[in-house]
């Protein structure tokens, strides 16, 4: 199921496969029937459509969000971290069967899976709405780089991708908001309150996982995080950081303030 959803190409396809499978996940365990959780050989890197194209960050056009341009242009960079989000959550389904989970963590990717699917819809339907589409703009190449670093690493997976990058996004999304808020365009607050709430859980995810393994092989939590972030996390801790929002998803100050303080 995993592994349908990350060889399938087309962006809206992606997302009403994996709102499919995951409702068929989630029906299978409600009935008492699971889905057995089986084995399979997920790509290096998912199918993407021929468009958006994909360039280095500094290669990105940067525009202004006072401008209508300017505000498509940040909801098509968040329409494309979200169907990375759909393949990510799917990956770590897929990846990393040898290692023995709970059900409760294919549960918790599942609904992930299945948000971000939501949230990609809810971003391309602001786009279409604005007489835009998704693969209007160009994108940013790098977004998979985490998965492909932590590729074999499960840890270093749940440290970077829910509890570092995702997190970032409990830090910026606030102010995202302002920004179409004042520009008066309520389809767009709206999905981005929308994302905003549900991510919390899934940065949530990954602080219950990471210190359910942390807790299987007795390492400290905080250690181990920074160990990881420092091996795989090619960018920088920035603040401000959505401390109320962080604590909400289970990662206080101790496993973020140290990295940002000792890369300034």
């Amino acid at each position: 199921m995993a592994v349908a959803v990350l060889t399938t190409a087309d962006g809206r396809e992606k997302a009403a496969l994996s709102r499919k499978l995951a409702a068929e996940w989630q029906a299978a365990r409600a009935a008492g029937a699971p889905i057995a959780i089986g084995s399979a050989a997920p790509p290096l890197h998912p199918a993407r459509p021929e468009q958006p194209a994909l360039l280095a960050p500094r290669d990105v056009p940067r525009r202004k969000s006072s401008t209508q341009a300017g505000r498509a242009a940040l909801l098509h960079a968040v329409a494309h971290i979200e169907l990375n989000a759909v393949d990510l959550h799917w990956d770590i389904i897929a990846r990393f069967t040898a290692t023995p989970m709970p059900i409760g963590f294919y549960d918790d990717w599942v609904k992930a899976a299945d948000e971000e699917s939501k949230h990609f819809n809810l971003m391309c339907d602001c786009l279409e709405a604005a007489g835009s589409h998704y693969g209007a703009l160009p994108a940013h190449a790098g977004m998979w780089q985490a998965a492909t670093d932590t590729a074999t690493d499960l840890m270093g997976r749940l440290a970077v991708v829910p509890m570092v990058l995702e997190a970032r996004g409990l830090d910026v999304t606030p102010g995202m908001i302002a920004i179409f808020e004042k520009a008066g365009e309520q389809q767009a607050v709206d999905a981005l309150q929308i994302i905003y709430a549900e991510e919390v859980h899934h940065v949530a995810y990954g602080s219950k996982w990471f210190h359910f393994l942390c807790g299987r092989h007795d390492l400290d939590p905080v250690g181990v995080f920074h160990d990881l972030v420092q091996r795989y996390f090619h960018g920088a801790l920035k603040p401000p950081f959505n401390e109320e929002k962080r604590a909400e998803a289970g990662i206080p100050p101790d496993f973020y303030w140290p990295l940002a303080q000792q890369r300034r």
